[in-house]
């Protein structure tokens, strides 16, 4: 029987599923953690030998007999980096990630080139906030102009990991919508937004071609004989993290929510027809099955458990406890997880914030449910931008490592008063890869019967004991203390606008340290 693999190439780490369509369920998962280097100055990277280390050792980690079996790859992976590569196919420099906020400046240099945010609204469907891959360019050319100089091709972090597999450069749609150069409307690059990066350079040159979502390619001999798999196996043409993780979450047609509670938190669905928002509230994204897929982003969700966690020496699993030990609201706590910046709301220098503290709530367990609470809140935020333009949902669907625990899916259900579903499969994005890898591999073999939805129609299930509904008590009280986390955030928000580009030093030289992510 065949068996089809999905890596999921994130900050925090690189995870692989191995699905058996006809078994109807995952038979090997694993995944290898991954370091990050910070800067005080918002940077954020990580050096791509790292994630083809992790994928080498996913791969040795299967059995032998299971690796024999692998048909298809599909590889998704963490949106907006920028992989510099030589003529020669070499990575010239560390990869900048999507969670950098040291280009800031640059984005609105380039937003105010293409003549303002509206503008490039207007020429490609999105603006370019903080980490968008634009923004690394300006950046590169003034820090390592010698990479800068030398680079031939740009890609994003899935598309190196597919180079690494097959030789060939590609992007799809999906993810090139995060570059910040793609106009979502046509599919095509946007030489307005190009020029404005840079007027002097052609970076059109730079990238490679875009494939439409049933493209695969053949894995590299040696690579294959390095992975100990069979030399037919073949590589779909993947997509960025938010794309894979609709298509492993079932979000393929219109009507359907989901929020993924990641390092970062995002929530998008599915749409046949560009959506787009002149205030640019979210992200007008392509996805990767042909269709749009608008989404919203927060920097900082599971980041802000952690954070508390670490801090009181909480352990792994505990937190679940210490939230039902305490009420909605915290006691009066509200935390603005902005603790590497943030996206949505728009304040790329934002910083956490802690308010509301008394002699009472000072307490670990309050300060985990403010910490839980604040990050969901964020994605509420994003959420009413959507309801405000009129889209609508029934249900929704929870994915990311923070759905696993009961308090949180629960949580979400109370403040979005909505029902929550969780998949079978808990890795979204590392399993819609390989359905995705599923489909494109039976395409190749001249199957012209079945579009990807319907392949991901017969294979996402829904874990029916890990749903969670509403309760009408707790949504009244959340609704209450989510006001008075809005008040605190327009409070806040003028402490941390953005400054006038004047007052940049675009000499200032990052101060990188390298840290477990």
């Amino acid at each position: 029987m065949s068996v089809f693999v999905g890596l999921d190439v994130g900050t925090q780490s690189v995870k692989l599923v191995a699905y058996d369509p006809e078994a109807g369920r995952s038979v090997f998962v694993t995944g290898v953690p991954l370091e990050l280097i910070h800067g005080d100055d918002g940077a954020r990277e990580q050096r791509a030998e790292w994630w083809t280390d992790a994928v080498s050792r996913c791969f040795s980690a299967m059995p032998a007999a299971l690796r024999a079996r692998v048909r298809g790859i599909g590889v998704s992976g963490q949106q907006h980096g920028f992989v510099p590569l030589g003529a020669d196919g070499r990575v010239l420099a560390p990869v900048k990630l999507w969670n950098d906020t040291s280009t800031d400046a640059d984005g609105r240099r380039i937003m105010a080139a293409a003549g303002g945010r509206a503008c490039c609204v207007a020429l490609a469907g999105n603006p370019v906030p903080a980490g968008y891959t634009a923004s690394k360019l300006p950046w590169t050319r003034r820090h390592r102009p010698e990479v800068y100089r030398d680079l031939h091709t740009i890609l994003l972090p899935h598309d190196y990991i597919d180079f690494w597999l097959t030789g060939e450069r590609w992007m799809e749609h999906g993810d090139a919508s995060g570059t910040g150069w793609l106009d979502v409307r046509t599919r095509q690059w946007s030489p307005e937004l190009l020029a404005a990066t840079d007027p002097d350079r052609d970076l059109a040159a730079c990238l490679p071609p875009l494939v439409a979502p049933d493209a695969s390619f053949p894995i590299r001999a040696q690579i294959a004989a390095e992975l100990g798999l069979p030399t037919g196996v073949r590589v779909s043409a993947g997509g960025g993290d938010n794309m894979m993780a609709a298509i492993g979450t079932g979000n393929v047609q219109p009507g359907r929510l989901t929020v993924s509670l990641g390092t970062s938190g995002t929530l998008f669905a599915y749409a046949d027809r560009p959506v787009v928002d002149d205030d640019a509230r979210w992200a007008a994204f392509c996805d990767s099955t042909g269709g749009w897929l608008p989404l919203i982003c927060t920097m900082n969700c599971t980041v802000a458990t952690e954070t508390m966690a670490r801090l009181f020496g909480i352990a792994a699993g505990d937190g679940d406890a210490l939230v039902e030990a305490t009420e909605p609201g915290a006691g009066g706590l509200v935390l603005l997880p902005f603790f590497s910046g943030e996206r949505t709301p728009d304040l790329p220098a934002g910083r956490g914030c802690l308010t509301g503290m008394d002699l009472h709530n000072t307490t670990p367990a309050h300060l985990y449910r403010a910490a839980m609470e604040g990050a969901t809140y964020s994605l509420r935020h994003g959420y009413d931008a959507f309801v405000d333009a009129g889209l609508r949902f029934e249900r929704l669907c929870l994915t990311g490592g923070g759905s696993r625990s009961a308090a949180w899916r629960q949580l979400v259900a109370d403040v979005f008063e909505l029902p929550v579903e969780i998949p079978q499969e808990g890795e979204g994005a590392a399993f819609g890869a390989a359905l995705q890898a599923l489909w494109a591999c039976g395409r190749a073999a001249g199957a012209e019967d079945g579009t990807l939805a319907q392949t991901v129609q017969a294979h996402v299930r829904t874990d029916a004991a890990a749903t969670a509904a509403p309760r009408p008590a707790q949504s009244r009280a959340y609704r209450a203390h989510y006001a008075t986390f809005l008040r605190h955030l327009a409070a806040v928000r003028p402490l941390y606008a953005t400054t006038d580009d004047s007052d940049d030093d675009p000499d200032s030289s990052p101060n990188p340290q390298r840290t477990h992510a």
